[in-house]
């Protein structure tokens, strides 16, 4: 199924663009890294604060997804309109089986997010559709979370800035994205999609986002 036939179909108010958390209201949000600070007293990378990181995504990631789950992989990256598209680390290194990446769909987009020079930028934005299990799935949450680093893997910095790669999984209805190495939305169709996972992670939640987590989940 393509992208916006899925999205027009489950959630049709919601845009694939950073804040989905913002566009649902059957949601979550996890605050990532314990309040590790992500540099040293010395200035270097906290590789505790990242390995604090990784192991929350993944636990959250299993719980939300299962190998035999079918997965639309959706990247956005964001350049200057006419700009060759640049190559993207996200669909060949991540794939098991590479023949898959002639299925891969694109479609360009108006630039979603506002600026004075708007019409100078635009969005393109690419699909595939596999199994959860056709995925090297530890590339692409590490790719997610080093964002702002200077780590591998990447999925890529020649762009006006950093791609944005979404998990929506067709089999549960829902929608999974990691914004950087801070924090974690998803969204689902129906609330008990989400209702163990939240109570089972309570403490990866901040206390502002609470009330109205609750709300959306019926708690």
């Amino acid at each position: 199924m393509k992208i916006n036939t899925y999205l027009e179909q489950n959630s049709p108010t919601v845009q694939l663009i950073p804040s989905i958390y913002h566009q649902w209201d059957k949601r979550t949000h996890f605050s990532l890294g314990e309040e590790i600070y992500q540099f040293t007293e010395n200035d270097q990378l906290n590789l505790e604060r990242f390995n604090t990181v990784y192991k929350q995504v993944h636990t959250i990631f299993k719980a939300l997804f299962d190998k035999d789950d079918d997965l639309i992989l959706v990247t956005n990256i964001y350049l200057e309109v006419g700009q060759q598209t640049q190559k993207i680390k996200v669909y060949a290194p991540n794939l098991k089986d590479q023949r898959q990446l002639k299925h891969l769909q694109v479609k360009t987009y108006p630039y979603p997010f506002e600026t004075d020079k708007q019409e100078l930028f635009e969005m393109q934005q690419f699909s595939l559709c596999c199994k959860v299990q056709d995925l090297k799935i530890e590339g692409l949450l590490k790719g997610a979370i080093h964002e702002d680093f200077p780590l591998k893997p990447k999925f890529g910095t020649d762009f006006v800035h950093y791609p944005d790669v979404f998990f929506v999984n067709q089999t549960k209805d829902i929608i999974f994205f990691i914004y950087d190495d801070r924090g974690c939305e998803v969204i689902a169709r129906k609330p008990e999609r989400l209702r163990t996972l939240y109570e089972t992670h309570y403490e990866w939640v901040a206390d502002y986002d609470r009330a109205e987590i609750e709300k959306g989940l019926a708690l």
